[in-house]
Parts: C-alpha cells; sequence; structure tokens
C-alpha cells in the first residue's frame, strides 16, 4: 500500500505568516471570486502599476543585479557582487536590485561606495522583505509579476549572481523574454562560474542534445568573474543598441514627478 500523503508537504512556512498585502496576491492565485472583488483587485493591479511607471521613470539606465537574500556580508559572492556593482556604477548606470538583503544589497552598496545611484525594487515577503539601507531610492510591490515586469522594463542588462528560486525564476524569465523575441541584444551575464557550471552543463546535455533549446539559446549567456569585463560588455551593448552616452542623461519632469534618487539623497542629507 501507498503511504498516506502528508498535505504539510505542500505547504510553506512563510505562509503562516502572511500579512493582508501577501493574502492579497494569495487570493489573486486562488481561482474565480467575485466579479466585485476581482474588478477591485485589477484596480490595485492597475494602481500599482502606474505607481511603479512614476516611480521609476527617472532612474536613468539601469542594470539589474539579483541573487540570494541569503548571503552575508563575509561570503564570497557577497563580495563579488559588491565589486560588480560598484564595477557598473562607475561606468554611468543605475544599479538596481530587489532591494533586499544579501546579494542585492551588496550590489546596491558597491554602487553606493562609488558614489553611484542605487535603486531597489522590493517584494512584500513575510521574510526577507525588508529593504537594504544602501537604496536611494525604492518601490514596493505586493505582486510578484509586477514587481519582475518592472526590472525588466527599465533594465538594460541583467547579472544573476548566485541564488534560489527567485533568482532561477528571473534569470529563466529573462531568458525566455530574449529568446522569443520580446526583448532583443540583451545581455545576460551569469557570475559566480563555480556556482553555474552545473546548471550550464544541464542546458548543454539535455536541453541543446536534446534539442528543446537552441546552441544560441545557450549562447547568449556571458559568463564571467571580472567586473570590468561584465561592465565593459554591458555598456558596449547599452551605446550600439541603445545609443546611451555615459554621463549624459537629464530627464524632463512633468505631472509633478520627480527625480526618486535625488529626492532621496536630498531627504538624508546629501547632494
Amino acid at each position: 500500500m501507498n503511504a498516506p500523503i502528508d498535505p504539510h508537504r505542500f505547504s510553506s512556512p512563510a505562509s503562516q505568516n502572511l500579512g493582508p498585502k501577501q493574502m492579497d496576491e494569495q487570493r489573486l492565485l486562488e481561482g474565480p471570486q467575485s466579479r466585485f472583488k476581482e474588478l477591485m483587485r485589477a484596480f490595485r493591479i492597475f494602481g500599482e502599476c502606474l505607481h511603479g511607471f512614476r516611480k521609476l521613470h527617472f532612474v536613468g539606465p539601469c542594470v539589474t543585479v539579483f541573487g540570494s537574500a541569503r548571503y552575508k556580508e563575509d561570503h564570497p559572492y557577497y563580495k563579488l557582487s559588491r565589486e560588480v556593482g560598484a564595477s557598473l556604477a562607475r561606468a554611468g548606470f543605475t544599479v538596481m536590485t530587489g532591494g533586499g538583503p544579501g546579494i542585492m544589497e551588496a550590489a546596491n552598496r558597491g554602487a553606493k561606495d562609488v558614489g553611484g545611484r542605487s535603486v531597489g525594487c522590493n517584494i512584500v515577503l513575510p521574510m526577507e522583505q525588508h529593504p537594504n539601507p544602501y537604496l536611494d531610492a525604492f518601490v514596493e510591490f505586493r505582486y510578484f509579476f509586477i514587481r519582475k515586469m518592472m526590472l525588466a522594463k527599465y533594465s538594460y542588462a541583467f547579472v544573476a549572481m548566485p541564488g534560489g528560486y527567485g533568482t532561477m525564476d528571473e534569470l529563466f524569465e529573462i531568458a525566455t523574454l530574449v529568446q522569443t523575441g520580446k526583448v532583443e541584444e540583451f545581455p545576460i551575464v551569469l557570475s559566480g562560474t563555480d556556482y553555474w557550471k552545473p546548471m550550464l552543463d544541464f542546458l548543454q546535455t539535455k536541453m541543446v542534445e536534446g534539442k528543446t533549446i537552441d546552441r544560441a539559446d545557450l549562447d547568449r549567456f556571458i559568463v564571467s568573474d571580472s567586473p570590468e569585463e561584465i561592465t565593459r560588455i554591458i555598456s558596449e551593448v547599452a551605446k550600439s543598441k541603445f545609443g546611451l552616452k555615459h554621463g549624459v542623461w537629464k530627464p524632463r519632469w512633468w505631472l509633478g514627478e520627480s527625480d526618486p534618487v535625488l529626492r532621496g539623497r536630498r531627504s538624508n542629507g546629501k547632494k
């Protein structure tokens, strides 16, 4: 006889600590509800999109760095992420992350080390959700899919540091957008080569050789542990594809909007 299935096997400890905002997204994914509730939720989703568009419109050309929230300050990947963040900021990019601790904090911290611009798209979670202290500005979202859309919309490249489910989710969503032509000439960098090697081997032996993806889909990944090389490649693509120029960025304000980075610095007594 088969042993009975333990229902707790399919639950998460995090679900026991959900607040009202987290429960709203959970209810969204529970299937059809009353038309009034669905309409109100649609308004909330639209409002969150509009808030993100207004807040991030003037942050400048971004590169998103994502990775695990669980690496501590003394971990080699934290140190590497901090160096990557500093190098990108020196090149004139705004360093964007998920706004949390670990790898995200390290990249934002690196940008701040060299006086660069640092922003975060934070997600409301029962744990690991507090914005790190190295952000000039951040936007908080309750819906994962809106947060991921913002990270993709305002970035000219992605740098994937080692991480868990969330990192893999973001990495392969961006890879799918590139593969399907939803975004073009979008650099995807894998940093932390020892960490990513087993995954790349799997993609080669199971997917490329199994013909579920093309070799070109795998070749699009840029693998490097050199912050300088990563920044050089991203800068070259940004200049050739999007016409970006280092140090040239003059936003125009309207509808009461302003640069959230400068506003955040002024509120902290900085220029």
